[in-house]
């Protein structure tokens, strides 16, 4: 009888093994690919990229780094983990050979970055009719969240600068579609910045905007099925106009600043004026009101602007700042939504806060930290993270529609999912990679894969 030392089992550990493949998950975003045909896409975008007789296709090694950075990494060397499993991801390129090529779409600037955008935006409307129902326009309406994301860097990178929260590194401009409360979200802007741009520059809201309605369907590029929200950086008035511009006519909901003016406005506010507010589930928000605000606080502002503030007592602990009142903690957003009632239109604001939950993924899929050192190769880096992300949400929405796995976010993914160890069997001509039966998930991961398999192949 062997005795236990410890609270776990000891196990002897050899070297050699085979016919094991580790990421054996993984499979489900190589299927999203195949049946979104992201690959054909990318292959056409950067065509004009490839070196005569070279071996790689650079479409192919691109998303391949993507494919590498959704299941974790985050640098180039790390498509090595893919470089490994051939029987899963096929031939990988060398370290030496994505890192010329990314130094080759550095050097194409706008030209290589307008290809990628237009191949993902012709993939992310294809993926919207695979979608269905379960599509973020699938009730004829879209809500794209702009928002600002502070990137660290730990050495002198190229625009790498002192940000305002007393940082260094870069503060890139992010855009993503909501999928609502039953999904995620995916990325349709990235606007790399130097670390100390303005959060409330006008011009880097509305050129992340126009990356974020480029993405979208025709149909939805202009009119009030659109809704733009931000956070108080979008509280200018050439944004806000831009917005509201005759024959675009977006719908926009733009966190506002508590000025002296509306400070004021509020505090002679009688107590009639104010609106319980709601929650998701319909029940009222406990100790919070909403209420319009309307005189000089519109002027100068485009005509048709809501002004809506929302007075709520802070949680315990919290200190008011100089523009509260009362105790209460303020906060307003503009909009210019009509024929409905401001509770809803705040709640509608509120759940802006899910931005803030695909940033938290984007800091978890390779926007930690940009690794590369000039502002180009970086820029190309964004874009890769972009792909990630949009496989890291097309995933789930196209085969784990329903249950508690279309919530999931990239770690849990990459833990419960991805990183699944199987058995490759080679019979006759095919390959058949085996689960293991004792993973508590491997039903999640054969149902997503049956999901996708009966998907229509593109083209």
């Amino acid at each position: 009888m062997m005795k236990r030392i410890g609270s776990y089992p000891h196990v002897r550990v050899e070297g050699g093994g085979r016919s094991v493949v580790s990421q054996a998950g993984a499979v489900l975003l190589v299927e999203t690919v195949r049946k979104t045909g992201l690959d054909r896409a990318m292959s056409a975008a950067l065509a004009a990229w490839r070196k005569p007789r070279a071996v790689h296709d650079p479409g192919k090694v691109l998303l391949d780094v993507a494919l590498a950075v959704a299941l974790g990494g985050d640098c180039l060397a790390d498509v090595g983990m893919l470089r490994a499993e051939p029987a899963v991801f096929g031939p990988v390129a060398s370290d030496p050979t994505v890192s010329r090529l990314i130094g080759r779409l550095a050097a194409g600037g706008q030209r290589v970055l307008a290809a990628l955008r237009m191949a993902r935006a012709e993939v992310r409307e294809h993926v919207w009719k695979l979608a269905g129902d379960a599509a973020p326009d699938a009730d004829g309406q879209v809500t794209v969240d702009i928002d600002g994301v502070l990137v660290l860097a730990h050495s002198e990178k190229q625009d790498a600068a002192a940000t305002w929260k007393k940082t260094f590194g870069h503060h890139p401009l992010m855009g993503f579609v909501d999928h609502g409360r039953g999904g995620s979200g995916e990325p349709v802007a990235g606007l790399l910045r130097p670390g100390n741009a303005g959060s409330n520059t006008a011009a880097d809201h509305i050129e992340a905007t126009q990356l974020a309605l480029a993405q979208l369907p025709k149909r939805l590029r202009r009119g009030r099925q659109t809704l733009i929200r931000t956070d108080s950086g979008g509280d200018t008035h050439e944004f806000v106009a831009w917005l509201a511009k005759r024959g675009r006519w977006l719908s926009y909901s733009v966190g506002m600043t508590i000025t002296d003016a509306i400070h004021q406005a509020v505090l002679k506010m009688p107590a009639s004026a104010w609106t319980p507010a709601v929650e998701p589930d319909g029940d009222i928000r406990d100790g919070a009101w909403v209420a319009e605000l309307t005189g000089d606080c519109l002027t100068g502002w485009p005509k048709g602007l809501r002004l809506i503030v929302r007075k709520e007592r802070p949680h315990p602990g919290a200190q008011l700042r100089f523009t509260d009142a009362d105790g209460m903690r303020l906060t307003c957003f503009a909009t210019n939504t009509a024929g409905e009632a401001i509770a809803a239109l705040e709640l509608r604001h509120r759940q802006r806060a899910r931005a803030e939950d695909r940033i938290r993924a984007a800091r978890a899929t390779g926007l930690r930290n940009l690794p590369l050192h000039d502002a180009a190769q970086n820029q190309i880096w964004l874009e890769i993270v972009q792909i990630a992300l949009d496989l890291l949400a097309w995933m789930p929405l196209l085969a784990l529609t329903g249950g508690a796995a279309r919530l999931w976010e990239p770690r849990r993914l990459r833990l419960r999912l991805f990183s699944t160890a199987a058995q490759l069997v080679t019979t006759g001509r095919r390959r058949i990679l085996r689960l293991a039966g004792h993973w508590p998930w491997t039903d999640v991961i054969t149902d997503a894969l049956d999901r996708l398999h009966a998907l229509p192949n593109p083209g």
